[in-house]
């Protein structure tokens, strides 16, 4: 039998909330109500009172409710819901957490998971979950089901939906984790479409050396928990192949890892190899989602979801000056290795992206940007040639070896 946080503004969702409870009660297993609204008196009542939520993180409910802005006290309860989370978590008083809401109890049942840890089961059932979920998931494991109608009371289609997603959440704590036990030290790699290859040769080579390998998209989120978990302290060294995201970042793509990307190696001082990898393609949605102002430029249909363009010699020169520039800021050894003949599956001779005068741009902007002490290799291959792969693997090795030596 597991304990499950139900959260919910109880002052103007508490029935839908109730349901929620009676259900997971019904699959043998008890709730915890914790109240989190902040307007009338709530509909049902709570395990865990608002007073007590504002009181963990320091608030003083009054002095919030007398103000009646609701920006505010929804802000003021996604602020404190946190730190009851992690005090209920270190006690052990939950073992999974779910909500319903729309758009401000999204942002509040959302900021109580994101203080939980990967692995942790966490579903919030939202009205927000058939858009960008980005700012309500973050780094975290948490799982959004769409609403489908709002959360407004109870109807055919909200029983339905609310019936499974507490269903979802008792699968997850009733499922059983085995214990982990590889102790193999870490190894994190960002890996694209347009660079599996790559990354799927030098895995093994990794995992021949005794090493555990995490591989993480690159798709904007997966930078961001990548980064997340270099800053642990955790890993033991960093495989950035497919360092695209920034493309991104600087051209307003739909992948941008935000403009700390490339900077968490250097802060926690990790061994690493860096890879201008995909910086030739930046990314937006369906083919009519490209801005206006690219109608001109090379565009590549990669799938009916996503579209690519490519990028120009003068954007990959502020390319090469950006990664150059967190580089520079790495205290451990780092190399950085670049496949002349091509940084990603399409831009090898013959391929839609093929542009030797914008790749040229970019490694001579990269090279000559950096510290002269950083190890530049330049390889006579295509991003996705095993060699290369091999050199990345090997390369890494090299860097940790010399990081062990010198520590």
């Amino acid at each position: 039998m597991a304990n499950i946080a139900v959260i919910g503004t109880l002052d103007s969702k508490g029935i839908e909330h109730q349901f929620v409870t009676d259900q997971i009660r019904k699959r043998g297993h008890t709730t915890l109500l914790i109240d989190v609204g902040t307007g009338g008196p709530p509909q049902v009542a709570p395990d865990v009172s608002r007073q007590e939520v504002a009181e963990a993180g320091g608030i003083c409910l009054d002095d919030l409710m007398s103000r009646q802005d609701r920006g505010e006290c929804v802000s003021a309860m996604a602020d404190t819901i946190p730190r009851l989370m992690r005090q209920l978590l270190d006690q052990g008083r939950i073992d999974g957490v779910i909500s319903l809401g729309g758009g401000g109890g999204t942002a509040i049942g959302t900021a109580a998971m994101r203080a939980l840890p990967i692995g942790f089961p966490k579903v919030m059932v939202s009205t927000m979950a058939s858009g960008n979920i980005e700012h309500y998931v973050g780094t975290k494991d948490i799982v959004m089901i769409p609403s489908v109608v709002d959360v407004a009371g109870l109807n055919r289609v909200s029983r339905t939906i609310f019936t499974r997603a507490a269903g979802a959440i008792c699968g997850m704590v009733e499922s059983q984790v085995e214990p982990n036990r590889d102790d193999r030290p870490l190894i994190v790699a960002s890996m694209f479409g347009n660079t599996t290859q790559c990354v799927n040769a030098a895995v093994p080579i990794l995992e021949a050396a005794g090493y555990e390998v995490l591989i993480f998209h690159s798709t904007g989120a997966g930078g961001k928990a990548m980064e997340s978990l270099i800053e642990s302290g955790m890993i033991a060294g960093v495989l950035d192949i497919t360092t695209t995201e920034w493309a991104d970042e600087l051209l307003g793509g739909v992948m941008s890892a935000g403009p700390h990307r490339l900077e968490a190696a250097g802060r926690a001082n990790v061994p690493s190899i860096v890879v201008p990898g995909c910086l030739d393609m930046v990314n937006f949605g369906a083919r009519d989602t490209v801005p206006d102002k690219f109608s001109d430029r090379n565009i590549y249909i990669h799938n009916p979801q996503v579209t690519l363009m490519r990028t120009s010699p003068e954007e990959c020169r502020e390319l090469g000056s950006i990664l150059a520039n967190k580089i520079n800021q790495y205290t451990a050894p780092v190399s950085v290795l670049i496949p002349q003949q091509a940084v990603s599956g399409i831009s090898a001779k013959g391929g839609p992206y093929h542009d030797p005068e914008a790749d040229q741009a970019l490694f001579s902007s990269l090279t000559g940007s950096l510290r002269g002490d950083v190890d530049v290799r330049l390889a006579d291959n295509e991003i996705n040639d095993e060699a290369f792969a091999r050199l990345c693997a090997e390369t890494l090795l090299e860097n940790i070896r010399l990081h062990q030596s010198s520590s």
